[in-house]
C-alpha cells in the first residue's frame, strides 16, 4: 500500500505540430480526456503502466490525433502504426511497429512489455496481437475521411505517469508521417529515442521528426540530464541541441521521480494536459507560451 505522503502525477501530449484553429478545442479536449482516464487509474491506486495505457488509448480512439483510429497513411494509402510503453520499475520495454489492424496499438505494446523480445514489427506484431486477443479491426476502418485527405506530420501522442507506489512509466503511439515509405519506423517505438522511464530518475515521451530524435537518442539525453537540471530544462536543452546539430522540430513531456512536470516544444504548437495530486485542477495548453502567461511564477 502507498504511504500517506505518496503523490501521483501525469502528463499527456497530442503531438508537436501546427494545430489549425478549427482543431484547437478538439486537441485540448482530447488531451484532457486522456489525462482524466489516466488520473482515475492513479487515484484508485493503479500502476503508472496502467495509467499510461489508459490515457493513450483515449488518444488513439480520438481521430483528432494521428494514432490508432485516424492514423496517417503511407505512400501506398495504408495504415502502419507504432507504439511503445516502458515500466520504470523494472526497465521492461514493450514496443511494436508497422501494426495494421489493432484498434489500440499501445495495448499491443503493453502485452509485449513482459516478453523477452522488446520490439515486434509488421506481420510479427500483427500476429502477436491476434495471439493475445487484442481488439482488432479492418485496417480500412482505421481510416477516416480526414485522413484520406491529409494528416499533420509529427502527430505522435504520448504520456508519462508517476503512481502512488513511486513507479514511473512512459508511452507513445503514432501513425507515422503522411506519405511515408512503407516499413518506415521512426523514434516512437525505440527506447532511449522516443521514450524512456526509470524510477530512479523519471520518464519522458517525445514527438516530432523521428529521424532527428533517433539520431540524437533524445529521450536518453533528457533522462540523463533530469537529475541535475530538472524536467523542464532537460527537455528544452535536449531538443535545442537536437535542432542545432541535426535539425528537426519536436517536443516532449517529462516527469521526474518526485512528480515534477516538464515540457517543451520548438514546433508551433503541442497540445498538453497535466495534473498532479498537489494541483486541484488539470492544466491544458496548446503552447509553452500559454503556460507561462497563465502561471508566470511556476
Amino acid at each position: 500500500m502507498p504511504d500517506e505522503s505518496a503523490r501521483w502525477a501525469i502528463i499527456v501530449h497530442g503531438g508537436a505540430h501546427e494545430v489549425p484553429a478549427e482543431k484547437a478545442s478538439a486537441s485540448r479536449a482530447g488531451c484532457l480526456a486522456a489525462l482524466n482516464a489516466g488520473r482515475r487509474v492513479l487515484e484508485a491506486g493503479g500502476t503508472a503502466v496502467e495509467a499510461v495505457e489508459s490515457a493513450i488509448r483515449v488518444l488513439e480512439d480520438d481521430p483528432t490525433f494521428n494514432a490508432g483510429f485516424g492514423s496517417a497513411l503511407t505512400s501506398e494509402g495504408r495504415v502502419e502504426m507504432d507504439a511503445a510503453i516502458m515500466d520504470g520499475a523494472t526497465l521492461d520495454v514493450g514496443a511494436v511497429a508497422g501494426l495494421t489492424s489493432a484498434r489500440n496499438p499501445v495495448s499491443v505494446a503493453k502485452q509485449v512489455l513482459r516478453e523477452r523480445a522488446i520490439l515486434l514489427i509488421a506481420r510479427g506484431a500483427d500476429a502477436f496481437a491476434r495471439e493475445r486477443g487484442v481488439e482488432l479491426t479492418d485496417p480500412v476502418d482505421l481510416i477516416t475521411s480526414t485522413q484520406r485527405e491529409a494528416v499533420e506530420d509529427h502527430d505522435t501522442v504520448g504520456c508519462v505517469a508517476l503512481d502512488l507506489h513511486g513507479h514511473v512509466a512512459a508511452g507513445t503511439s503514432t501513425g507515422g508521417l503522411t506519405g511515408q515509405r512503407p516499413g518506415r519506423v521512426g523514434d516512437s517505438p525505440l527506447p532511449g529515442c522516443g521514450f524512456y522511464a526509470d524510477d530512479t530518475v523519471g520518464g519522458v515521451a517525445l514527438t516530432g521528426e523521428g529521424e532527428s530524435i533517433a539520431r540524437m537518442m533524445t529521450a536518453a539525453r533528457i533522462v540523463h540530464d533530469m537529475k541535475e537540471r530538472g524536467p523542464n530544462a532537460a527537455v528544452r536543452g535536449a531538443l535545442e541541441e537536437m535542432t542545432r546539430r541535426v535539425g528537426g522540430d519536436g517536443g516532449g513531456v517529462a516527469l521526474d521521480k518526485d512528480g515534477r512536470v516538464g515540457w517543451w516544444h520548438n514546433s508551433p504548437h503541442m497540445p498538453v494536459a497535466y495534473q498532479t495530486s498537489d494541483t486541484p485542477e488539470p492544466r491544458t495548453f496548446l503552447t509553452k507560451e500559454q503556460e507561462a502567461e497563465a502561471h508566470p511564477l511556476d
